[in-house]
């Protein structure tokens, strides 16, 4: 009986041997949504100071063969070992009774909401899933304060002091779908993203043009303006925060039925390579986005060309492209639909003729919105808050740029690294690189909504992490005492003026 037992074990050993060693590696983790670790290349130099073996190890690791079965059959065993939330397996969420109609509550009438029972338990990277079947929903837990966010709003403040009333500026913190979804027996889970929002507004000087999108959000709950398998919002909540700025900023804008519906169809997004829930795989949604009729336009690039630490080396010549971006039906990239990706520069150029240019500088939030501006200003221009190679100075002034608009999701509003790394680009020289040493454009390294903080100024994920709740709050003694402690309240959301693009 040993002698079956050893001859069994044998076998499995020299199964795996052939497998790990012999089979296809993989090169794209589809949970994941990135690229995996590249075979690297060998030097006498990487050998002897020991980096070539530990970069074997980790392209060994990392590309394993049937490795998403293997996650896939990892997700499934945690599953049924049972991961819900003690005390708490059948719980309320909000379920966005808000509303449309009614625009004249106060932005605190959103805060106890009609609720609905559901399931929810806690998953993997700071996540909550919520609901059963096709209506899974997983959240990204929040741990920010009422203290929080005064980088955001002091970025925001030196963009207006540096520019002076020849540039308006605008400051646009954007909630997740946590602030509206969350069960009520899990909010010890996570903070509401509702006390820093007010405290960045509270610390905007006058002349900065708060867009209070909470309120409008909250008002349109019920609709689909949050993805369910996505940390992003959907393009439709996209669209109502966009009106909600042009509101602000009075310029015009059209209606939905002013824009093309289009449609991808089986999109799991990246909550599940977060939450590593088999139930979120299993619960594909539509991404629905919408584009713009009857206006002419053309979309500049110049693209950023990374090294593995996230670190712009090199940039392309401006070339033309296509602003949306097709998708095929059951990929996990429909939020590329968006200019493509995040690595680049972008300038749109509209059929509106208003001598309104707007700058947008955003996280990847930020991407579903300036398709809803091209009935409203005559050039867009997109900056992602990681990657910008020219002075900023420099850059507005010479596109006679009229509107500045920060969009920026409220992790990212929490993170000091990314605000000071935007303050630098007033100063910075054009051409201004990162590293001297080319290499293939990379995907973000973490895919983790909640890691710690943001770690260096060097890389930049477009998820700033979940603060730890458990540390106390902290005041910073620089900052004023806030004197306005609720956000504006949302105007009424009435018919908008409308054009007639070229």
């Amino acid at each position: 009986m040993k002698k079956v037992y050893t001859f069994i074990i044998c076998l499995l050993f020299a199964t795996g041997a052939v497998v790990f060693c012999a089979f296809p590696r993989s090169t794209y983790s589809q949970i994941e949504k990135r690229d995996l670790a590249a075979l690297p290349e060998f030097s006498f130099e990487k050998l002897f100071d020991g980096s070539y073996t530990r970069e074997i190890s980790s392209w060994f690791s990392d590309t394993e063969p049937f490795r998403e079965e293997l996650m896939a059959f990892s997700m499934y065993i945690n599953e049924k070992k049972g991961m819900a939330v003690q005390g708490e397996e059948n719980i309320t969420f909000h379920a966005g009774n808000a509303a449309a109609e009614d625009d004249n509550r106060t932005i605190d009438d959103y805060e106890n909401n009609v609720t609905a029972d559901e399931n929810a338990k806690l998953a993997d990277s700071g996540t909550i899933i919520v609901g059963s079947g096709p209506n899974v929903r997983a959240l990204m837990i929040y741990g920010g304060s009422s203290n929080g966010g005064g980088c955001f709003a002091e970025m925001v403040n030196k963009y207006k002091r540096t520019f002076g009333s020849r540039v308006n500026v605008y400051c646009m913190a954007i909630p997740i779908a946590t602030d509206f979804y969350l069960p009520d027996k899990a909010k010890g889970r996570s903070h509401s993203s509702l006390p820093t929002i007010r405290n960045i507004y509270a610390h905007l000087d006058p002349d900065v043009k708060a867009v209070n999108v909470y309120t409008t959000l909250a008002n349109h709950a019920k609709e689909n303006i949050f993805l369910r398998t996505d940390h992003h919002w959907a393009p439709l909540g996209a669209y109502y925060a966009a009106r909600q700025f042009a509101e602000v900023a009075k310029v015009p804008f059209k209606p939905l039925a002013d824009y093309e519906k289009r449609v991808v169809h089986r999109f799991v997004g990246s909550m599940y390579g977060y939450s590593k829930d088999r139930a979120v795989k299993n619960a594909p949604e539509d991404f629905v986005f919408y584009v713009p009729k009857n206006v002419q336009y053309t979309t500049t690039y110049i693209n950023y060309d990374l090294n593995e630490q996230l670190r712009v080396v090199s940039e392309s010549k401006p070339y033309q492209g296509q602003f949306f971006t097709k998708i095929k039906d059951g990929s996990g990239n429909a939020y590329l639909t968006f200019m493509g990706s995040d690595f680049k520069l972008t300038k749109v150029t509209t059929g509106t003729h208003n001598g309104r240019r707007l700058l947008i500088i955003k996280d990847s939030f930020g991407n579903a919105l300036p398709g809803n501006m091209f009935y409203s200003f005559e050039e867009i221009h997109v900056v992602d808050f990681r990657y910008f190679t020219k002075n900023m100075t420099a850059y507005v002034n010479g596109n006679r740029i009229t509107d500045i608009l920060f969009a920026f999701n409220i992790f990212n509003c929490n993170a000091s690294g990314a605000c000071n790394r935007v303050v630098k680009y007033l100063t910075q020289r054009d051409g201004t690189y990162s590293a001297p040493t080319p290499s293939r454009s990379a995907q973000p390294a973490s895919t983790n909504p909640a890691d710690a903080l943001l770690p260096t100024d060097d890389q930049m994920p477009d998820i700033a992490p979940a603060i730890d709740s458990r540390q106390p709050e902290q005041t910073d003694p620089t900052r004023p005492t806030p004197q306005q402690s609720a956000l504006p309240q949302d105007p009424q959301e009435s018919a908008e003026p409308v054009i007639t693009a070229e």
